[in-house]
């Protein structure tokens, strides 16, 4: 559910800088957006995949890091012994397990996170694992210069983004609200992609909106409530299919004015039409029988007030265009 084979995504992207100041511009541009949803407070979660990677590197799993890190990636989504078992299956030791268990559980606020990950540096033995620290760092301070309050991001080890794109600063953005919705915006750093492609070097960060997917969730569990369900603004109704040419008439010349307009074809009672109305969030509701027909008019219903009323139908264009 909330997964679509066709979807929308906003996507923000920087292609060509290695800064991490561009690294800490992304999570600001997060909280930028994410206070005008106003949908309550939120949670960007930032990690680096070389803090990942080196440390796995640091203890031994040099040649499995990329499944141990597919693994870490999935960690809230199965059980404590799926994870161990998971792991197990790699060949891990119980020692490593232990030591993976332990790294990606550390938690706390991100100063004191980036203390220990810094006292670290020394114990971990890999140059990979000092990279990341060092960047991250770079990160943390700069999203101070970018207005971001310290409450709306922490450093979660957990993150690691498993596509295999990435290498380096990894991005989860979580609603503190709305747990259960999972990320909602995501992405990092991808230095090496466009190598596919190019001979040229070209580094980028970037991170994508799931658009689609959050607001079917937010519809879902009430956050919001959209008023209209179509684009429309006008429905067209014949009482029966003797109206259907006067009809269809009236629905082209709206069309021709700019009005965004449904022609109602079914053959359906009364009822259930202005049931459709009502669920569609149709502002207006044009009614035609063979009375209407015959004067040269249309019934006109606001939906928003109930209000009906008889008009000609040269003029209903001009009404409901306003």
């Amino acid at each position: 559910a909330g997964r679509f084979r066709e979807f929308y995504q906003c996507d923000i992207d920087v292609i060509g800088s290695s800064s991490m100041m561009v690294d800490a511009e992304l999570p600001a541009i997060i909280n930028a957006i994410f206070t005008q949803f106003n949908f309550g407070e939120f949670t960007i979660h930032i990690n680096n995949r070389k803090i990942l990677n080196g440390f796995f590197e640091g203890i031994g799993l040099a040649d499995v890091s990329k499944q141990v890190l597919r693994i870490v990636d999935k960690i809230d989504k199965i059980s404590a012994d799926d994870f161990v078992a998971e792991l197990r299956d790699l060949s891990l030791s119980d020692t490593q397990i232990e030591k993976v268990q332990y790294f990606v559980g550390l938690s706390g606020a991100a100063g004191d996170m980036l203390k220990s990950l810094e006292e670290m540096v020394g114990e971990v033995e890999s140059s990979q694992f000092a990279e990341g620290v060092d960047e991250l760092g770079q990160v943390m301070a700069a999203l101070g210069e970018f207005n971001v309050p310290s409450s709306r991001f922490v450093i979660d080890l957990k993150i690691a983004r498993g596509l295999d794109y990435y290498t380096g600063t990894v991005y989860e953005t979580t609603l503190d609200d709305y747990p259960e919705l999972g990320s909602v915006c995501s992405g990092g750093r991808y230095d090496n992609l466009a190598s596919h492609y190019t001979k040229t070097s070209l580094p980028g960060v970037g991170i994508s909106i799931g658009i689609s997917r959050l607001f079917y969730k937010l519809r879902e569990i009430g956050v919001i409530k959209p008023a209209r369900v179509s684009p429309a603004k006008v429905v067209v109704m014949p009482f029966g299919v003797g109206q259907l040419a006067a009809s269809a008439k009236i629905a082209a010349n709206l069309r021709a004015s700019g009005v965004n307009t449904i022609l109602y074809t079914e053959q359906n009672a009364l009822k259930k039409k202005f049931r459709y109305a009502d669920r569609m969030g149709f502002d207006w509701v044009v009614l035609i029988g063979d009375d209407e027909v015959a004067a040269g008019e249309v019934s006109l219903k606001n939906m928003a007030t109930g209000e009906s009323r008889r008009l000609a139908m040269d003029d209903v264009a001009e009404v409901v265009g306003r």
